[in-house]
């Protein structure tokens, strides 16, 4: 059974950072990409950014320069670090990742941005 696993949201002052992880586990075949989306209330869920296995990288507009994506492929986690907050971006965070033709999502976790 896939099981992934998110931590590290909570609460922060603007313009301070916080360190996202998910570890995903059960899962038998490699990983072709992992990822970050959030949902904010009343809006849609949004791609936050995404790393595939090689590590290529991409990331939303309103992220960029701020937040970085990285995985450690051989504990099937990813990481998301996120620095200069603001308050726009809390949000509930979910990671996804794709393996196959499937793709798995996570429970969430929420982040806090006070101004």
């Amino acid at each position: 059974q896939v099981q992934l696993v998110a931590s590290g949201g909570g609460l922060v002052q603007a313009g301070g950072s916080l360190r996202l992880s998910c570890a995903a586990s059960g899962i038998i075949f490699s990983i072709n990409y992992m990822a970050w989306y959030r949902q904010a209330p009343g809006k849609e869920r949004e791609l936050v950014a995404i790393i595939t296995r090689g590590g290529t990288t991409d990331y939303a507009d309103s992220v960029k320069g701020r937040f970085t994506i990285s995985r450690d492929n051989a504990k099937n986690t990813v990481f998301l670090q996120m620095n200069s907050l603001k308050p726009e971006d809390a949000a509930v965070y979910y990671c996804n990742v794709g393996v196959r033709s499937f793709t798995y999502w996570g429970q969430g976790t929420q982040v806090t941005v006070s101004s």
